[in-house]
């Protein structure tokens, strides 16, 4: 039965909890996506954000040079001074900046430094009082300024970090050695009278909450609150906290934000971690300040960025994918990623040949179909016969019946070299008009006979019916007079499009494809036989089913511990069910076997959270399989797909596997969530800790569009 449509706002709530207090509202359908941009400074301005304040409708930007102002969408000011560090406001609302020398407020007006605190010792905090006296942190203790300086003599000769007031004009300290209070006249260090021995009597700032009287500090390995109603709380990474020491912290509209030195965290109902460049300018978090509810700009090293929520459907993000499609990663019908010549610059990207370009094409098919399928739009059936004509090119540029080619580009254009470690190479089509890569694979096949079968059965029209059936016999009859091989141009088989018996069933180099390559060529099979109904598909398929025993092979398709793991299978795993289950009559003595297989499939793969596969399995075993994480995964998914380099080894809320992945990689025991990692096509590791990227390709997108397209046509979501 079809899952029961979910209520987009319900699951919301669920995954946002604290984001309902926001005062944009809703409308049906909509959620809300979290976006980033970046805020472009003044160049006499520099990078080196050190603080942010919002005074009424101004917000002011103070920079390592100097202080400037930003009002109706400009800027204004100019360089103050060289080299500060820090600031601070007095009860008029004006900033006051410092250096290792002076400090200056944004009027003019001017206060030396206190004595002896140049240098080593210099300023590292400030804060004006309510009864606007100038309290300044240093390394070396504690000043005040009452038209001159006084050292506090009562309080210690140590590392100043944080000062803040609370409401009842409770002055509280954050030093290298304890959390200090004073109310009066006393000063009274919280860490001696009780707090636990895990924070290591350092405390690294403290601020106040929303209320005033909440205080709010971070140590080594936590943040915590003194809850002025006695409900203290603290959170460390068993608590779920990804990283610290915290070096500020904001309370805001129930969401509490926390900038660190590698990243900046939002804890609402739930976690949530920005890292790379994606997100921040820089991973060094100097500042956080509220603009409006859910949205924040995070002062760095390398300038602001500004995080907040988007309100949108998920049909909208599917249409603006579509876009970046069109616009930068359509290659003569060919889908697939782009390459930017200047790393992370969208206005720099290009397309050049890959070795998979069948395969990724392939999966863009696959999404255009569903799409059609679900609306009917005559833009998704144009985009779907331009896909399905650059994959029947892919067949009729190699002059070999039934073998499409990995790639193809024009006869005149520029080719880029194969990554792969295995050779393979170009040859021109027989009208001169292409060129096109041999050594073909399971990938391209897999990929084919699903997407075609798909457009057959849900965008084609009469003649575009005949057109996938004929190439589809080409294909599986070119496999089957071919000992179950695909024979290249050289006429021996390509290294990895092997599905014969002595290879699987007699020989240990295939042990790891026995049961996946025997799953791939019964679905071809079925799926020939049941466009064509040529006999000799069915008689193959049996041969294999009843002496081969291919069926039972099928059932071990997906390799699970205790072996190697390859997510890059997984797409050549799942394609091949859908047509198997869907052309195999229900009859079959085999079909029970299939079914198994894909259960034992989907149990492999349950704790990668990857929505692509929650949603195949569902669909095809007529069961809920965690559909409420499939859309929660859509939802979050980025809308920036450049593949940054990111690193989450640091952090403190994952559990690192005892078990590397493929290529002794590290990873997570469990998933990364897709903003904070870059599990953007479907042959990812969604637990791996370091991911390189440099930012130097985009992704297309196609990802989202099969998940989403896919949900909604079997009625997951709208």
């Amino acid at each position: 039965m079809k899952i029961l449509k979910f209520i987009i706002f319900q699951l919301f709530i669920q995954c946002f909890g604290t984001y309902t207090t926001y005062s944009q509202k809703l409308h049906s359908g909509e959620y809300y996506q979290e976006v980033s941009k970046s805020i472009t400074l003044p160049p006499q301005a520099g990078l080196d954000v050190v603080k942010l304040f919002k005074i009424q409708d101004t917000i002011k930007a103070i920079t390592s040079h100097g202080i400037f102002y930003y009002q109706s969408e400009k800027w204004t000011g100019k360089p103050f001074v060289s080299g500060i560090i820090n600031a601070s406001t007095d009860q008029s609302q004006t900033v006051w900046m410092n250096n290792d020398k002076t400090i200056w407020s944004e009027k003019g007006e001017r206060i030396p430094n206190p004595p002896r605190t140049h240098g080593s010792q210099a300023i590292t905090a400030t804060l004006w009082t309510d009864n606007n006296s100038l309290l300044a942190g240093t390394t070396n203790g504690l000043y005040i300024w009452n038209g001159s300086w006084e050292k506090d003599l009562s309080f210690p000769e140590i590392k100043i970090n944080a000062i803040t007031q609370d409401s009842d004009g409770t002055v509280w300290i954050a030093s290298d050695e304890g959390l200090w209070q004073k109310k009066i006249a006393e000063w009274l260090d919280i860490d001696k009278i009780g707090l636990a021995l895990g924070h290591d009597s350092q405390y690294l700032t403290v601020t106040t909450g929303m209320n005033g009287k909440d205080i709010l500090f971070s140590s080594p390995k936590a943040i915590a609150a003194l809850a002025s109603d006695g409900n203290h709380w603290l959170k460390r990474g068993a608590d779920g906290l990804p990283y610290g020491p915290a070096t500020t912290i904001l309370e805001t509209d129930s969401l509490l934000w926390i900038g660190t030195p590698k990243g900046l965290i939002r804890k609402g109902k739930n976690w949530r971690y920005y890292t790379s460049k994606r997100w921040l300018a820089d991973d060094q978090i100097n500042d956080i300040l509220p603009i409006e509810p859910g949205k924040v700009w995070v002062a760095t090293p390398n300038g602001i960025s500004e995080i907040g929520l988007k309100a949108m459907t998920l049909e909208q993000k599917a249409n603006r994918i579509e876009d970046i499609i069109e616009k930068r990663h359509n290659r003569i019908g060919i889908i697939n990623r782009s390459k930017l010549a200047i790393a992370g610059d969208i206005n720099s990207s290009f397309l050049e040949n890959q070795d998979n370009d069948g395969l990724w094409t392939s999966c863009y098919l696959i999404a255009e179909s569903f799409r059609y399928g679900v609306t009917k739009s005559e833009d998704a059936k144009a985009k779907a016969k331009r896909t399905f004509e650059a994959l029947e090119r892919l067949e009729t540029v190699t002059g070999i019946p039934g073998y499409p080619a990995r790639s193809y580009v024009r006869s005149e254009d520029l080719l880029a070299p194969s990554r792969s470690p295995h050779p393979k190479n170009w040859h021109p089509s027989p009208d001169g008009e292409w060129q096109w890569l041999d050594d073909t694979s399971s990938d391209e096949i897999v990929g084919h006979l699903f997407s075609m079968a798909l457009y057959h059965d849900l965008v084609a029209d009469e003649a575009d019916k005949k057109k996938v059936v004929d190439l589809i016999d080409r294909i599986v009859s070119h496999i089957v007079d071919n000992d179950l091989q695909l024979i290249d141009y050289d006429g021996k088989p390509t290294r990895w499009a092997i599905w014969t018996p002595d290879s699987l069933n007699r020989s240990s180099n295939w042990y790891y494809e026995k049961g996946l390559n025997s799953l791939q060529i019964l679905s071809s099979l079925q799926t020939a036989y049941h466009f064509t109904g040529k006999a000799k598909y069915k008689k193959v398929y049996q041969h294999l089913v009843e002496k081969e025993g291919y069926a039972q092979n099928a059932l071990q398709a997906k390799m699970t511990d205790p072996f190697d793991i390859s997510h890059s299978d997984d797409i050549l795993n799942f394609f091949p069910y859908y047509n198997l289950l869907k052309y195999t009559p229900k009859e079959d003595p085999n079909y029970p076997l299939y079914l198994q297989s894909l259960q034992r499939s989907w149990k492999a793969v349950k704790t990668d959270n990857m929505p692509v596969w929650n949603v195949f399995a569902s669909a095809l075993l007529k069961e809920d399989k965690d559909l409420n994480i499939a859309l929660r995964e859509i939802k979050t998914f980025p809308l920036d797909m450049i593949t940054w380099s990111i690193d989450n080894s640091h952090r403190w809320d994952l559990r690192v596997d005892e078990f590397p992945g493929r290529g002794r990689s590290p990873q997570a025991y469990t998933a990364i969530p897709s903003p904070e990692g870059n599990a953007f096509r479907w042959n990812t590791n969604p637990k791996q800790l370091n991911i390189s990227g440099g930012g130097k390709t985009e992704v297309s997108g196609t990802y989202y569009l099969v998940a989403y397209w896919m949900g909604r046509y079997n009625g997951y979501w709208e």
